[in-house]
């Protein structure tokens, strides 16, 4: 009964160690989770404004863009794929990897190439695992991404869809990543970012449908004259709204992996505290066993010499 006893001691510490770390990791997420969220929003003004100007361009002139075109000359096709670097967020990397292969197993279906990136060690080291090949991944930065990061990765992708080469050029780029709704809500999401579309409808809603140049307001925009002209200020426009929704998307993700760590945390906690319960009850048990053992023994033994 005592190795018993020890077993469940050892148990006990082990687990109260575990507790002490997975709540440190809440605290930490709790404290971090205020300012990534504050970051997906604040930049809604600016989104919004930007959005209007590419729909007022594209709406009162003649939208022809490199950006806009569809392309015929090549069936590679640059999907992203937002992931965490680290682990203790539940499910938020493995439902972000699951999309990206169904993703990836219908274009391969429509007879297209996907071309990998990716965003995160976690999706890295998946793809790594399934002999995936990687184009360029980005790594460190999942949770905060700094504003260089956030360019490179679109500039990577710019100029891949931009390629004068078939042989090297993608004709299509998906961005998969979690779309921060809330504290207890991250819904991932599957976006076409290229080539854009243009749709003059109030109600489709450019965050939601990929890659969408929409008029947000439902009255009639003012008539536009464009200085030095269209083509400049769309080719000025059209690369800082890509630019943009990626930003959008790499803030939403680093918000939700914040949120699903620290409800991932709170729950492994409570789940420790449970254990903890468990095991103190199992080596009371335990001890009670090995005294009701000892005091039969010594009664046995009493009485046998009392007999003798």
């Amino acid at each position: 009964m005592g190795g018993k006893q020890r077993i469940y001691k050892q148990r006990i510490r082990s687990t109260q160690t575990l507790k002490k770390v997975f709540r440190a990791m809440e605290l930490i997420a709790a404290s971090r989770i205020g300012k990534a969220r504050d970051k997906a929003t604040m930049g809604a003004p600016y989104e919004k404004a930007l959005t209007q100007a590419v729909a007022a361009v594209a709406l009162h002139g003649d939208l022809k863009h490199p950006l806009t075109s569809e392309r015929t000359d090549t069936n590679r096709v640059a999907v992203l794929t937002v992931t965490s670097d680290r682990g203790m967020a539940g499910a938020y990397s493995s439902t972000i990897l699951r999309e990206t292969e169904r993703l990836m197993n219908r274009l391969s279906d429509e007879g297209k190439e996907p071309v990998l990136f990716t965003s995160g060690r976690r999706g890295a080291a998946h793809f790594r695992f399934r002999n995936r090949e990687i184009y360029k991944t980005w790594e460190g930065e999942s949770d905060a991404p700094t504003e260089d990061t956030i360019m490179d990765i679109a500039k990577s992708l710019l100029e891949l869809f931009l390629e004068k080469d078939p042989s090297k050029a993608v004709g299509e780029v998906y961005l998969v990543f979690t779309r921060f709704k809330n504290m207890v809500s991250q819904v991932p999401e599957v976006r076409q970012m290229l080539p854009l579309t243009v749709v003059d409808t109030p109600q489709a809603d450019a965050s939601r449908d990929g890659g969408l140049l929409v008029e947000e307001e439902s009255a009639a925009l003012p008539v536009y004259e464009f200085e030095p002209s269209e083509a400049a200020v769309l080719d000025a426009l059209l690369p800082l709204y890509v630019e943009n929704r990626i930003r959008n998307a790499m803030l939403q993700s680093a918000a939700s992996e914040l949120a699903s760590r620290q409800q991932a945390m709170h729950t492994a906690t409570e789940n420790a505290e449970d254990l903890i319960t468990n095991y103190t009850r199992l080596a009371n048990s335990a001890r009670q066993a090995e005294i009701t053992q000892e005091i039969s023994e010594i009664v046995s033994g009493a009485d046998a010499l009392a007999n003798g």
